[in-house]
């Protein structure tokens, strides 16, 4: 590892305001509390486990749809699987849903715990799962036929050498002009891999700072915490970062300079890439979170340049807006409106959707409140 490629930004959490004054082209946003529609059939959504705005500007969600808690109005806690919510949703910019399939059973291999969804130049959407077993991910084309499955379920312990099957992942970004998905990996291995986006043989793959697979470390992760309080020692100012991706690598997305960015979220750092996996640099971001980590999900502004990053944090509940180049922080918002943002995208005017999970705090009920998908429009 080369020290000095490494970009430390330490960043102090600034709750007082949205805007740090020191860049007025930065974007900001303001809450639109009429997105999205009510919805109908009595649906009640679920965590949010992934979101992705396409070229026409509609909003695909993925969602879970657990067995609703009783604590969620209006609904019957116990419907069967079959009147829930589907898990992939196609939202028109108004809100509404124009299309809604798959879930539990719609395919043999379809995840325990939709995780990850990307749609490709075709309109092919992909998803992954997160739950123990799921070590797969699906394409679908846009009306929902399965078209390729990469890896397959399995309980088999964690191996990142093994890239015959996944390890529960949690992101995914297709690049088109190359035919290939690259794939965070994820929840259970640690590790970049990337597969041919049409016949699903393996290419490449990589560790934190584009260490080889073979070096990739299997060691045993903490158990997860029931809610997100902090976990683990406080941070001490001056600690080295971690030589391996700290699971889970929670998101991959592809610039328009050709650099991959990958969340490290509990390493609270996105670090940056080559295509072929050669390391450039890392931006740290809040070091100080502890617990689940302050980099969730990441999206490029929709200017040509791609000048700002917007980092979803899901343990401080806000958007950190970063400049791209310098990983200096600029503004951010989303304070009160977000519970555990999870998942997000921009659409081509550069309005913001966040996906939250929602996962309650301790002694609150399993499925808790805040499960919701969220629009913030560009001032």
């Amino acid at each position: 590892m080369n020290i000095g490629k490494v970009l430390t930004v330490l960043l102090v959490a600034a709750f007082a305001g949205d805007v740090r004054g020191d860049d007025k082209g930065a974007p900001h946003y303001d809450n639109d509390a009429s997105w999205p529609k009510p919805f109908a059939n009595n649906w009640v959504i679920g965590q949010i486990g992934g979101l992705f705005v396409d070229s026409n500007d509609h909003i695909w969600v993925l969602q879970r749809p657990l067995p609703y808690g009783r604590d969620e109005q209006g609904a019957r806690y116990d419907l069967p699987p079959e009147k829930r919510m589907p898990s992939v949703l196609e939202f028109d910019s108004a809100g509404n849903i124009l299309k809604a399939w798959g879930g539990q059973g719609y395919v043999p291999d379809w995840p325990k715990s939709e995780h990850a969804l990307w749609l490709d130049a075709a309109g092919n959407v992909w998803i992954g799962g997160n739950a123990p077993g799921d070590r797969q991910v699906l394409k679908f084309s846009p009306d929902g036929k399965q078209l390729l499955e990469i890896g397959h379920p399995t309980l088999a312990p964690r191996d990142n050498k093994d890239t015959s099957m996944l390890g529960q992942p949690a992101g995914i970004a297709v690049d088109d002009a190359a035919h290939e998905v690259y794939i965070a990996d994820g929840y259970l291995n640690n590790r970049i891999v990337v597969y041919d986006s049409d016949s699903g043989k393996f290419k490449r793959g990589w560790g934190a700072y584009g260490i080889p697979l073979a070096q990739v470390v299997n060691a045993p992760e903490p158990a997860p915490t029931p809610s997100y309080v902090p976990e683990g020692p406080a941070y001490v100012p001056g600690e080295p970062p971690e030589t391996q991706f700290r699971t889970p690598v929670h998101c991959v997305r592809i610039s328009v300079d050709g650099i991959v960015y990958v969340c490290d979220r509990r390493n609270d750092r996105i670090q940056l890439f080559t295509r072929q996996g050669k390391f450039i640099k890392e931006i740290l971001l809040h070091r100080e979170t502890r617990g689940y980590g302050s980099v969730w999900i990441l999206n490029f502004s929709r200017d040509p340049q791609q000048k700002y990053l917007l980092i979803g944090d899901g343990v401080n509940q806000r958007i950190w807006v970063i400049d791209r180049k310098t990983g200096r922080e600029l503004s951010s918002f989303g304070g009160g409106y977000l519970h555990t943002v999870h998942q997000a995208g921009l659409d081509s005017h550069g309005n913001y959707y966040s996906g939250d999970v929602g996962f309650p705090q301790a002694g609150a009920p399993v499925m808790g409140n805040g499960k919701t998908v969220q629009k913030f429009v560009l001032r």
